[in-house]
């Protein structure tokens, strides 16, 4: 009998949502994908004094940039307060939980004790017999004190927590290792723990997939699955994501929210292949998938059971990779918000689509991001250039003769009936040899003065569309500057 693969992604709306986080997501998405299942989308708002405002419609932003779409869902857990309360309940009657009206100073006292001794940390069990039911009396004098009583698991004491982890293969732990953790906070929200148990059966997924920082976690859900008289579902738990020092994934490694990725002018299908080898490979030599080649070829058996480095680098390459390959009008069309975001306030505005659209040749073969694409063009939309005069003169010349060339430049410029490209390069190279000069010299301040820039798209293309009058003008500007600097 065929199983209905269904994943889930489960995030805790307390940031925004981290690559890591939704590499996770990625990786159950590809996986439900592959095997015509579903997936679902579930989040975990219990803690209600770390939630971040705007954090969901992040969380959900993210997804749906990157064309992670969901079959179900987003469900909130806490609107599902009810199931886990039953449950909890459940595990009372049953001897499987305990309350626990240890005061957080008294806790407090522990752990130090605990430091101070050089044991591991973990509750004492101190509540674990005082009753095998919540005692009425007890729970009156202890709120009568101002005590509200926690739940808890009664872990055992003696033998061991084993599973199969699909991509760690056997896992196991001691259970006398384990403290009882708690299930029911005393705001009357669930843990982790316990909701995260309830929900996953109560929604049938069969593949637990998350990341490796809750493998701890997994033989204490493990019991609860068997103490609640659920079915465990299968679990593979994900590797790090470690920067490029090997460690801890951070911001100074460029590791941002997945909406900052997007805001930076990163496309969300270079990104969501640059994910997809976080952690995955097909082969050793193949780096570039569309999304239809992931989902056919993605398995958690060829997951790595060690760390996965973010690369920066890589992921602009790639990225830079992809823009190569859009076509013109897509490319166009991807980075006018860019523009219409980044240039400055005062320019008239709408900008027109026609003339961004002569740009845009020019630049995508040099942009790595559709954030880059405002300063590779800036020159074609502002009217004042800001530069340091002397970039003017280049390597053996002199202000002088750079003034000489730029004014000869200017006249010859005028006569000009059209003013293309071609005709701009028959009239440029041959000035540039009666004025003995070299080509790169000419150009070169010759270019600055048009751009305010020592580096652009071809010189002569780039004249054409800013056009005569502005060329014409900007050379004027650049003359004055020489000849300020000359007195």
């Amino acid at each position: 009998m065929t199983i209905l693969v269904r994943t889930r992604f489960a995030p805790s709306p307390t940031g925004f949502p981290h690559v890591g986080s939704i590499r996770t997501a990625l990786f159950a998405w590809l996986f439900a994908r592959h095997h015509g299942g579903k997936f679902l989308v579930r989040i975990e708002d219990t803690d209600v004094t770390r939630k971040v405002k705007g954090a969901v419609a992040a969380i959900l932003d993210g997804l749906s940039w990157l064309g992670l779409d969901w079959d179900e869902g987003p469900y909130f857990q806490s609107q599902r307060l009810e199931l886990y309360h039953k449950a909890a309940e459940y595990l009372v009657s049953r001897g499987n939980a305990y309350y626990c009206y240890c005061s957080p100073q008294r806790l407090e006292e522990m752990r130090k004790e605990q430091v101070k001794r050089k044991v591991p940390p973990g509750y004492d069990r101190h509540c674990r017999n005082l009753s095998k039911t919540a005692s009425p009396n007890l729970s009156g004098q202890k709120e009568t004190a101002g005590i509200t009583p926690v739940l808890r698991f009664k872990m055992p004491l003696t033998d061991q927590t084993r599973f199969q982890d699909i991509i760690r293969g056997n896992v196991v732990f001691k259970n006398s290792l384990m403290d009882d953790f708690v299930l029911l906070k005393s705001d009357g929200y669930p843990t982790y723990h316990l909701a995260n148990v309830v929900d996953d059966h109560k929604m049938e997924i069969t593949h637990v997939i998350r990341a490796e920082e809750w493998l701890p976690s997994a033989p204490r859900h493990i019991l609860l699955y068997t103490a609640l008289g659920y079915t465990p579902p299968q679990f593979a738990h994900l590797p790090l994501i470690l920067g490029s020092d090997r460690s801890k994934l951070s911001k100074r490694h460029g590791a941002v929210s997945i909406t900052e990725y997007r805001d930076q002018g990163y496309l969300p299908e270079a990104m969501l292949n640059f994910l997809g080898l976080l952690g995955w490979s097909l082969d050793d030599k193949t780096e570039l998938f569309t999304q239809e080649e992931l989902i056919k070829n993605f398995s958690l058996e060829r997951v790595s059971k060690t760390a996965a480095i973010f690369n920066t680098e890589k992921l602009n390459w790639m990225n830079g990779v992809y823009i190569r390959q859009l076509s013109l009008d897509d490319f166009t069309q991807r980075a006018f918000p860019f523009l219409d975001k980044d240039l400055p306030p005062m320019m008239k505005r709408p900008l027109s689509v026609d003339y961004v659209r002569q740009i845009t040749p020019l630049i995508q073969e040099r942009a790595k991001l559709l954030g880059e694409v405002t300063q590779l063009s800036r020159y074609f939309f502002v009217e004042e250039l800001d530069y340091d005069v002397n970039l003017l003169i280049n390597k053996g010349m002199t202000c002088e003769s750079t003034i000489q060339a730029l004014e000869v430049t200017k006249e010859r410029l005028r006569e000009l009936e059209t003013f293309d490209a071609e005709t701009l390069e028959v009239l440029l190279r041959s000035l540039a040899e009666k004025l003995k000069l070299k080509a790169g010299q000419l150009f070169g301040a010759l270019r600055t003065a048009v751009t305010g820039e020592t580096a652009t798209p071809p010189l002569f293309q780039t004249m054409a569309i800013l056009g005569g009058e502005r060329c014409l003008r900007r050379i004027e500007e650049a003359l004055d500057k020489l000849k300020k600097l000359s007195v």
